[in-house]
């Protein structure tokens, strides 16, 4: 497999495996690694959370709801620290 990068995301390849003393395969093969098994985690997460939603073992709430309720606990921490 060939995969080709930009100069600044490969001078940021190079430079990190030089610090490292590792080899840029290495490197590469490793943060891929770590994308894909994110990956897998948030899409089980979403898969989990519509059947939560489908199963209604939790409730939808609108986006104004949720920035009210997002709005209300920063005021409240705020308040906590004054």
């Amino acid at each position: 497999m060939e995969v080709h990068f930009t100069p600044d995301v490969e001078k940021k390849l190079n430079d990190l495996a030089a610090q490292s003393g590792r080899g840029t395969d290495e490197l590469l093969q490793d943060a891929l690694a770590a994308y894909f098994d994110e990956l897998v985690q948030t899409r089980d997460m979403l898969a989990n959370r519509y059947d939560e939603l489908k199963d209604g073992r939790v409730r939808p709430i609108d986006g104004e709801e949720a920035f009210a309720r997002l709005k209300a606990k920063t005021e409240a921490q705020r308040n906590r620290g004054s």
